[in-house]
């Protein structure tokens, strides 16, 4: 609705409104302190600001009567960033609007009592009030989108910062003073220890699990590594996690201080390595859980050459009597020559044990009473099923080369 703007009944309208400004805006300022105390004091303290910007609002007014479509002009400059600053103070957007309709209801009161002294047509009454709630929701949207803008600028800039500050906890070149520079720019309080954790990247699960993550994790990308940061990882925060990243394949890196994160990658990205090949089973695996098996496995030719060179005596028998002298090897090194134990474990008779034991005597000699040979042994056949072994050139007797024992046996639990 629209009144030509040469309607007399106008002429008086905005002069008269301007005369009870101060009487108004008291009356807006008492409304607030119940509910809006911080919008009462911020009226209190700018009241010249606010007269000025709330007689251009007056003049506004009446340019949405006349002609019913005009935009916000500078007020809406002025509100939306009101709306900006509301996000950076860590206010709620609904506050400020219920705010501005509590006001609406006010300010309507005054201008109809002064229309009605004013003798303003009827037609034009209501007019004005269209007019008033019209210009109170353009300056509404103004805020509002001053609000979203300034938490999506906020987000991408904090999101950039967290990149940085990736780069130098990943980084074994960043000194602590610059760690922690970069933690307060991007926000974030630099805990006491702190873990990785890394997902498959190629899989939308992994992708759906670290969008779950509390936002104090730091989740990042820096392919092919995808996973997050997780801080202060307690007992009762990796329960959590386990809970949220179940049926992801991921793996959660020893916790450690900032300055030795880099080498927590290290471990969690051959944890990741021996997932993958099978050695590793959890899902997720939590590395600190087996930092026997990632040390033994950290480098696959030491592994290979040790199995070559301590599991040579076995090269001279069969795949099948192999398989059995080698579980039972294990076993006997397990529970310490406890043949009961051995039997038990393996659904065998005591007998069968010890046929397979003066066997092995005789396969390794004198070695096998030895503490080290012990030692070797149980890091070539505990950890993970064995990959082939080749005799290693003058550590075995010569013999067939066959297949290792199929043994799916992993680090016993402590």
């Amino acid at each position: 609705m629209c009144v030509d703007d040469r309607d007399p009944s106008l002429a008086g309208l905005v002069p008269a409104l301007i005369d009870r400004l101060p009487v108004l805006l008291d009356e807006v300022r008492l409304a607030l302190e119940e509910d809006w105390p911080d919008y009462a004091r911020f009226l209190a303290a700018n009241s010249a600001e606010v007269g000025v910007a709330a007689d251009a609002a007056l003049n506004r007014l009446v340019t949405l009567v006349t002609t019913s479509g005009a935009d916000g002009g500078v007020e809406g400059e002025l509100f939306e960033e009101i709306g900006r600053i509301q996000w950076r103070q860590g206010s709620d957007l609904t506050t400020l609007l219920s705010a501005y309709q509590m006001g609406a209801r006010v300010f309507w009161r005054h201008v109809s009592a002064v229309a009605v002294e004013q003798r303003v047509e009827p037609r034009t009454v209501a007019a004005l009030a269209e007019a008033v709630f019209l210009f109170v929701d353009k300056l509404s949207s103004s805020s509002a989108r001053g609000y979203v803008l300034e938490q999506s600028e906020a987000a991408v800039t904090r999101e950039r910062l967290r990149e940085e500050l990736v780069g130098l906890l990943l980084s074994d070149r960043a000194d602590q003073a610059a760690v922690q520079a970069a933690a307060e720019r991007a926000e974030w309080p630099l805990p006491d220890e702190m873990a990785v954790v890394l997902v498959e990247p190629d899989s939308p699960a992994s992708h759906q699990a670290l969008a779950r993550l509390d936002p104090s994790n730091i989740v990042f990308s820096r392919p092919p590594l995808l996973g997050a940061i997780v801080p202060n990882p307690s007992r009762r925060n990796l329960r959590r996690l386990a809970t949220v990243l179940r049926g992801t394949r991921a793996v959660v890196g020893v916790a450690v201080p900032a300055d030795r994160l880099p080498a927590s990658l290290h471990i969690a990205e051959t944890a990741a390595r021996l997932q993958r090949s099978g050695v590793l089973v959890d899902d997720p695996v939590f590395t600190a859980d087996h930092l026997d098996a990632i040390i033994v496995h950290r480098d696959a030719g030491l592994l290979d050459a040790l199995r070559a060179r301590v599991l040579g005596p076995l090269a001279t028998s069969s795949p099948a009597s192999r398989e059995r002298l080698s579980e039972t090897l294990l076993a006997w090194l397990r529970h310490m020559g406890d043949r009961r134990a051995i039997a038990a474990e393996l659904h065998v008779h005591p007998q069968t044990v010890r046929y397979r034991l003066a066997k092995l005597h005789e396969l390794f000699g004198e070695d096998l009473d030895s503490p080290s040979t012990r030692a070797q042994l149980v890091l070539a056949l505990a950890w993970g099923p064995p990959q082939p072994v080749r005799p290693a050139a003058g550590a075995m007797p010569p013999g067939t080369v066959g297949q290792p024992p199929r043994t799916d046996i992993t680090a016993p639990r402590r």
